[in-house]
C-alpha cells in the first residue's frame, strides 16, 4: 500500500484540537505503580481490595498486546469496547450537524446510532445485492462532500463476508478524511487483512476487540490501532480511567491464553461450515450467504415462522429482515447447540 499522511488539524475539530485534558492524579507519575509510595492525591478510601484507581493508560496490557499483534506499544488505544472508539471519533473529528459520516449498507448499526447521537448526518451507500464492495460503491463514497468518516467493517456485520481489499486500499487512499476499518471478526477469516495500514497511512483506524475470538465480551475491551499523534488525541478526549483495574486483570488473562484462543476459533470455523452445509440442506431454507465471520445469515422461506419456532424451543437467533427480506443472523455455538439448531428446524 502506498503511504498516506494527513495533517490531523485538518480533520480534528478545533475545539478538540485546542482542548486541555484533565490531568488525572495518576496520568503524569505511572512508575509508582512499580513502587511502594504513599498516596494521599487521589482522595481515595485507603482501605480495600481496589481502592485505588486503575492506570488510566492500561501499560501492562498493551505491552502484552504489543506482543501478541506485533504492533508498537505507542500506535495502541485501549476502550471499554469498540463502541467508545466510535463514539469517540464522532467527538473528536465530527462538527454537529456541519461534518458527515460515510456508512456501508448494511454493516454494524452501531455506526449509525453514534452518528445520531452526535448529530452527525450519515450518508448510506449500498453495497451490491451480494453485499460485495465494487468500483461504484467507492465512487458513491468518494462523492460524499464534506465527510470525516468512513466506516468499513471487516469481516462485514451483518453478513459475513470480506469486502475486497484492492478497494478498501483504494478509499483510504482517496477518502479525504478518517476511515475506521472495523476488524472485530477478523480472527474467523485468519488473514490479518490491513492490519498494519495505519502504519503507512496516517488516516487509518484498525479497530479489534477482545469479545470475539478471544471469548471476552463481558470484560468490554475494545482495541484501537493508529498512527501515535491520533492515541494521543484519543487520550485526551476519553475518560481518565475508561477502564477498570479488573477488567485490566482479566484481558491480561485472556492475551495470555492464545493456544485457547487458536484451538476455539478453528472449532468455530468447523462449526460454521458444518451449520452452512447442513442449512443449505433444508427446504425451508432459500440461501445461506457465504461467512468469513463467526456467525451465518441465513434467508428462509418463512423467517417469522421459523424465528418463532426456534424460540419457542429456547433459541434466540438474531432477526435481520430489515437487511435482507426473510434474513436470520444465526451465531456459530458449540457443536451440541448446532445440532439442536438443526434437528429444529427439520422438525419445522
Amino acid at each position: 500500500m502506498k503511504s498516506k499522511n494527513i495533517e490531523f488539524q485538518s480533520v480534528v475539530r478545533p475545539n478538540i484540537w485546542n482542548l486541555q485534558p484533565y490531568s488525572s492524579a495518576r496520568s503524569e507519575k505511572l512508575d509508582y505503580l512499580e513502587k511502594q509510595v504513599v498516596l494521599l492525591d487521589a482522595n481515595e478510601n485507603p482501605f480495600g481490595e481496589y481502592n485505588r484507581y486503575c492506570d488510566p493508560y492500561q501499560s501492562k496490557v498493551k505491552q502484552i498486546l504489543s506482543k501478541v499483534k506485533q504492533i508498537p506499544q505507542q500506535n495502541i488505544f485501549l476502550s471499554n469496547g469498540s463502541d467508545e472508539v466510535i463514539d469517540l471519533a464522532f467527538r473528536i473529528f465530527c462538527q454537529p450537524l456541519v461534518d458527515k459520516a460515510v456508512v456501508l449498507r448494511p454493516s454494524y448499526g452501531m455506526y449509525k446510532v453514534y452518528g445520531d447521537i452526535h448529530q452527525t448526518p450519515i450518508v448510506e451507500v449500498n453495497l451490491e445485492q451480494d453485499f460485495s464492495l465494487s468500483d461504484r460503491v467507492v465512487q458513491e463514497v468518494l462523492q460524499v462532500q464534506d465527510a470525516k468518516l468512513l466506516f468499513i467493517c471487516q469481516v462485514n456485520n451483518p453478513t459475513g463476508n470480506l469486502l475486497d481489499t484492492d478497494l478498501i486500499q483504494k478509499l483510504i487512499q482517496e477518502f479525504q478524511g478518517i476511515v475506521i476499518l472495523d476488524q472485530a471478526y477478523i480472527d474467523f477469516a485468519q488473514k490479518p487483512f490491513l492490519q498494519d495500514s495505519f502504519l503507512c497511512c496516517n488516516n487509518v483506524i484498525v479497530l479489534q476487540t477482545l469479545s470475539k475470538a478471544w471469548a471476552g465480551a463481558a470484560l468490554r475491551i475494545g482495541m484501537a490501532f493508529m498512527d501515535q499523534e491520533l492515541v494521543e488525541i484519543f487520550n485526551k478526549v476519553k475518560s481518565p480511567y475508561n477502564i477498570s483495574q479488573v477488567n485490566q486483570e482479566k484481558a491480561i488473562e485472556v492475551l495470555q491464553n492464545s493456544n485457547f484462543v487458536k484451538q476455539t476459533t478453528q472449532w468455530i470455523i468447523d462449526q460454521r461450515e458444518f451449520l452452512s452445509q447442513e442449512l443449505a440442506l433444508l427446504p425451508l431454507v432459500k440461501k445461506v450467504y457465504p461467512s468469513d465471520a463467526n456467525f451465518l445469515l441465513v434467508v428462509f422461506l418463512d423467517a417469522t415462522k421459523v424465528y418463532n419456532a426456534l424460540l419457542d424451543k429456547g433459541i434466540l437467533v438474531r432477526d435481520r429482515q430489515g437487511v435482507k427480506p426473510g434474513a436470520l443472523r444465526i451465531s456459530v455455538g458449540t457443536p451440541l447447540e448446532n445440532k439442536l439448531v438443526i434437528q429444529c428446524l427439520k422438525n419445522l
